[in-house]
């Protein structure tokens, strides 16, 4: 059985739990300039502190840690630690020419917690998801208010932007593909359609899990679509889940994953934030409140895969793994 089939048949046989934030565990550490630098990069002619990608690099034990937490939490499936790998994202840094390495670092970081997960619990299964963000460019939008027609990135320099980071997620290790916080379809298509030439140029299948974020109570994406949009623009691609995350908290997600749920066959994921953030853009709800939240989701039977973003720890994580395995996952048509 190839990844993609197992993965099927456990979202036949319960809810699988995704893992919580990277970027809020990252913050617990103490890590200054010199520290995100490490000794490699410690001429490096820009400031590198925020870039939290390139700790795979300079602080290894320390991503490789909190994956293993999110795992002994209850999670299935970790996320890379890849979010912004990409030429696109690290020219802010000028580091465009580590974008396949860190991506290779990244889900190896992720596998090794997982192998050693996996040898401490025999029995157990944990899947390594390559993290694939958005970028922060926009093929749909201008970002000048004066010329509407104006394109920051053209579709094809995104694809192959996408391509690099593909490769070197599959190369790493990587179980899973996930597209995540998904703001402009298009964007996503070009990740989409990357890893299908990929797929086809390596002869491999690999399981694809798509998430989307719906920006504000406008129930819309930043490019202006309605859930439903994005599911029919999407869908047609083979993927095992589709899904939303980041954004909004769980109570404020809810009526979009029904959306989902109603409209496709396909395994549908949420990992919202612990709630919204606060004046000082902490986020405030407590593993407790979280989960009474999901609770709403589970009770319905809308959601297949749950996790945390934005805010969420491994405690929260722990909370939503306990609530989870208490129901049963919503049925799918191949399940029925």
């Amino acid at each position: 059985m190839n990844t993609t089939e197992t993965i099927k048949s456990l979202l036949k046989e319960r809810i699988l739990v995704l893992d919580g934030a990277m970027g809020t565990m990252i913050q617990r550490y103490p890590f200054d300039e010199a520290a995100f630098r490490g000794d490699r990069f410690k001429d490096w002619p820009s400031p590198v502190k925020g870039n939290n990608d390139l700790l795979s690099l300079t602080q290894p034990d320390a991503i490789r840690t909190i994956h293993y937490q999110y795992l002994e939490a209850g999670a299935d499936i970790i996320e890379t630690n890849t979010f912004s790998s990409t030429t696109v994202a690290m020219a802010d840094y000028g580091m465009e020419a580590l974008a396949y390495e860190l991506n290779v670092q990244g889900a190896k970081l992720a596998k090794e917690a997982c192998t050693a997960y996996m040898e401490a619990h025999p029995g157990s299964i944990k899947f390594v998801a390559g993290a694939i963000g958005p970028t922060n460019k926009t093929t749909s939008i201008s970002p000048d208010i004066n010329n509407p027609a104006f394109r920051a990135i053209t579709f094809n320099e995104l694809k192959e932007a996408y391509t690099e980071q593909i490769e070197g997620l599959i190369d790493g290790g990587s179980d899973i593909l996930l597209v995540e916080t998904v703001f402009d379809t298009l964007n996503a298509k070009a990740a989409l359609f990357a890893i299908e030439e990929v797929k086809e140029a390596r002869g491999i299948d690999i399981p694809v899990m798509v998430s989307g974020t719906i920006t504000d109570a406008s129930g819309r994406t930043l490019s202006g679509q309605t859930p439903e949009a994005f599911l029919v623009s999407l869908e047609h691609f083979p993927l095992i889940s589709i899904g939303f995350n980041c954004a909004l908290g769980a109570r404020q997600l809810a009526p979009y994953l029904e959306i989902l749920s109603q409209n496709t066959d396909i395994a549908i994921s949420a990992y919202p934030n612990a709630g919204l953030p606060n004046a000082f853009g902490q986020y405030d709800e407590t593993p407790e409140l979280m989960a009474a939240q999901v609770h709403d989701y589970l009770e319905k039977g809308i959601i297949n895969i749950i996790g945390g973003c934005c805010g969420t720890t491994p405690e929260h994580i722990r909370a939503l793994a306990e609530l989870a395995a208490r129901y049963a996952p919503r049925k799918t048509e191949e399940a029925h």
